[in-house]
């Protein structure tokens, strides 16, 4: 290995997990083995008279500042999605292509780095495989974690997972969401093990691997759904206060959404206390909704010291770390250094 080696300033990966948007449709459970004629959930506007609710500066509390604020309507018009009175179930469906050439990169432009990259890739193959990683993956199609907020309250859920080979299901795994782990990955059945196998083979590219994932949520009649929100940018030219996700008046999940939910596999990242459970496969392990990341540079825990160490120093982090920094290969991304200009 040359000690002159340096990373690449141009170095970038190809995701290697490229779901669809998770499209949501209506239905009874009774009949979630003939969706076909199931119809699209529609978003609909509504117009709604709000309250101040939020938390007051110290000069706002004046009583009579207070009464003058509330006298004046809070005017809101939202987006919502809702099952129809005479469905009583949610089924969001999507696809997941899962590629091979896992830490090969897209582009890069120094021939000894990427020489370098590949044989810390291969001796990782070789040594693990992609099993853990793939058994991770299946395990967040199975206990349904890609539903994100539709999984909260539901009596039922049950996830079809079916590999489609030539355009015709070849095989299929039904799991009941809720009784698959949701904080850990240590569950093992046949069936989440055919699963696993079939998103290894698309990593190793040994068979092309495409799966259908029908997921059938019980949430009871006319209940409201949760489509993704989309972000405005410019909200002054916007009239709606929340603008719900869909595709040709069909109610969706971003693609990135779902992604997301199906990479939150990182249990390795370290902690000062309790874990919160599996997080995305991010370079600095973020958490947005905490606004926090878990892996700090200082702690040399993020995906470019990690890395760097691994492929430049030939030091190989431990084997949950060599996990999480082929996790992020897969996830793809660009990740060359900046050349600072003198």
């Amino acid at each position: 290995m040359s000690k002159d080696l340096k990373t690449a300033s141009v170095l970038a990966f190809e995701r290697k997990l490229d779901p669809s948007d998770a499209l949501l449709y209506s239905g009874e459970w009774e009949d979630r083995h003939n969706v076909e004629d199931w119809p699209g959930v529609p978003i609909r506007e509504k117009s709604v008279r709000g309250t101040i609710s939020n938390r007051l500066k110290a000069k706002e509390q004046d009583p009579a500042k207070l009464d003058a604020a509330i006298e004046n309507p809070n005017l809101q018009t939202v987006d919502v999605a809702a099952l129809p009175m005479e469905h009583d179930t949610l089924m969001a469906r999507f696809t997941l292509k899962v590629l091979g050439g896992a830490g090969r990169p897209s582009a890069c432009n120094n021939s000894e780095y990427e020489a370098r990259l590949g044989e810390v890739v291969r001796d990782y193959v070789e040594k693990h495989g992609f099993n853990e990683l793939a058994s991770r993956y299946a395990s967040n199609l199975a206990n349904g974690r890609f539903l994100w907020r539709n999984r909260v309250g539901a009596e039922e859920i049950e996830i079809h997972v079916r590999r489609v080979d030539q355009g015709v299901v070849a095989e299929q795994e039904i799991f009941e969401a809720l009784t698959m782990p949701f904080r850990a990955f240590d569950s093992a059945t046949s069936g989440l093990n055919k699963v696993a196998r079939w998103i290894e083979q698309g990593l190793s590219g040994e068979n092309f691997t495409l799966l259908d994932i029908l997921a059938f949520v019980r949430v009871g009649r006319g209940q409201e759904v949760f489509p993704s929100q989309e972000l405005i940018l410019d909200r002054q030219k916007s009239e709606k206060s929340k603008t719900l996700y869909q595709v040709e008046h069909v109610a969706g999940i971003h693609s990135q959404k779902i992604g997301n939910a199906i990479r939150s596999i990182d249990t390795w990242y370290p902690t000062e206390g309790e874990q919160i459970g599996p997080i995305a496969a991010e370079p600095y392990g973020s958490v947005t909704t905490r606004g926090t990341a878990y892996r700090q540079p200082r702690k040399k825990a993020d995906f470019y010291s990690l890395l760097d160490k691994w492929v430049l120093k030939g030091e190989a982090p431990d084997v949950g770390n060599q996990h999480f920094v082929m996790a992020i290969l897969i996830r793809g991304g660009v990740f060359g250094e900046k050349q600072e200009q003198s």
